[in-house]
């Protein structure tokens, strides 16, 4: 496994649904780029043991965690602690990028 990636060109992003491309992977965590083309989404869902990151690399895409959702900015970083409802989408009119960790991994 390399230890040293490119995030661009691991982004692919698909027509059909939002797209999750793994950069890392080990026992205790995972980070990929979720790529959302306009319209794509994630729909809220919960880890029972795994605190999850977003981080906006790329677009404005909506992000959810419990009842509070926001429009997350280029830079913008989100906690999902384990339990937690959460979902991302994308309803603005161009892509969007999330780079994303979970640990511990499911």
């Amino acid at each position: 496994m390399s230890v040293f990636k490119q995030l661009d060109e691991l982004s692919v992003f698909v027509e059909a649904k939002m797209k999750k491309n793994n950069i890392f992977t080990t026992e205790r965590m995972f980070c990929d780029v979720y790529c959302f083309e306009p319209g794509q989404r994630q729909d809220a869902h919960a880890h029972a043991d795994s605190d999850k990151v977003y981080v906006v690399l790329e677009g404005t895409p909506k992000i959810s965690v419990g009842d509070d959702e926001h429009e997350v900015a280029e830079g913008g970083a989100v906690l999902a602690p384990a339990g937690e409802p959460h979902g991302v989408s994308n309803e603005a009119k161009t892509r969007a990028r999330v780079l994303v960790f979970m640990a511990p991994k499911p």
